[in-house]
């Protein structure tokens, strides 16, 4: 049997109660504001490795060969991820507790922080690229990991090489079995046409990206390919079976694969207000001036809060919805597949 577990032990509260450890300290004037910037740092690095826990087993599930829908598993994922949403909505929470400390606080002992920077941290680099951050689609490409350690960067290029959250809900999307091997054709040229009566004259190129993200096969249909995005991630097999389930959420075999759609846009959002509440923090503590870890300070942070979107193909599709009123109507069959009715 093993021996009581204890509160204190059980955390290992003498390992995390001091590992404060302020630069000021070791001066004549310590900075009373370094233990709250020590403290602040390190809740956000425990919180990312709770995102990685996280990830990691959303990811392991998604891996899967086949995924039943209408499964514990897939609820299981939407549950994971909206936890995911919640502990980034207290990383930008926190933001505010930084922002009781003054810039003349800040100065007290900031420059004895160099070269470390927030910019150093690796787990954030790394949860970036399992949930499906390329490396050509960061700002700056090399620049994001010149000054991190050597086994840092290992581990950073290795959860590249793997496949990605959003390489997983691309493939789990193209599984979909509705409307598939020519099953849909006349439901889509019907949706194309209900589409393209939608749109208004200064949306016309919307027509064309349509085109190109959906059935870029056809090469009939591409007659005018400006403005398309070349770096689409999603496969047109899965970018169908998204808008698809964007469309019919309503029915109860598309209500937890619309979740998990939902869950992914809300990961988007909530890292962009944490970046953007981050840049406006840096902007309102050091100004102009460039940060510890020497990059450009706040220009840097809102040129990678701009690109670093990571689920903006699935946003993208929201530019092809149209109203519920003018749905084409679904084959007798499938609406029996959608409501869990037997066949």
């Amino acid at each position: 049997m093993p021996g009581e577990v204890h509160y204190h032990d059980y955390l290992q509260l003498d390992k995390i109660l001091n590992a404060q450890l302020p630069e000021s300290q070791k001066l004549e004037f310590p900075a009373h504001d370094e233990m709250l910037f020590i403290v602040i740092h390190q809740a956000y690095e425990l919180w990312f490795k709770q995102l990685h826990f996280e990830t990691d087993s959303i990811i392991g599930i998604m891996k899967k060969p086949a995924l039943n829908d209408n499964s514990p598993e897939l609820q299981t994922v939407v549950h994971r991820l909206n936890r995911i949403v919640t502990i980034l909505r207290v990383l930008i929470h926190q933001v505010d507790i930084m922002e009781t400390m003054t810039p003349m606080d800040f100065l007290d002992f900031r420059d004895m922080l160099r070269p470390a920077s927030g910019f150093q941290s690796w787990q954030f680099k790394e949860l970036e690229a399992k949930l499906g951050l390329k490396f050509e689609q960061r700002y700056g490409n090399n620049y994001y990991t010149s000054q991190l350690r050597k086994e840092h960067i290992e581990i950073i290029k290795n959860a590249e090489k793997n496949s990605s959250l959003l390489q997983l809900v691309s493939s789990w999307l193209e599984r979909m079995p509705f409307l598939k091997d020519g099953a849909g054709d006349s439901f889509w040229n019907d949706y194309r046409n209900i589409y393209q009566k939608s749109l208004d004259e200064a949306e016309k190129n919307n027509l064309a990206m349509f085109d190109e993200i959906f059935f870029p096969e056809n090469k009939t249909l591409h007659k005018d390919q400006s403005g398309l995005n070349p770096d689409w991630l999603l496969s047109p097999a899965s970018s169908r079976a998204a808008l698809f389930i964007m469309l019919y959420r309503g029915y109860p075999m598309l209500q937890l694969p619309f979740q998990l759609l939902n869950a992914l846009l809300e990961i988007d959002e909530q890292l962009s207000s944490w970046r953007y509440r981050h840049m406006n923090m840096v902007h309102r503590m050091i100004g102009s001036r460039i940060g510890t870890g020497g990059s450009t300070g706040k220009d840097y942070l809102k040129a990678a809060a701009d690109k670093h979107y990571i689920f903006k193909e699935i946003a993208q599709l929201n530019s092809f919805l149209i109203e519920r009123k003018k749905l084409p109507a679904l084959p007798a069959e499938i609406e029996k597949q959608l409501g869990f009715v037997a066949a």
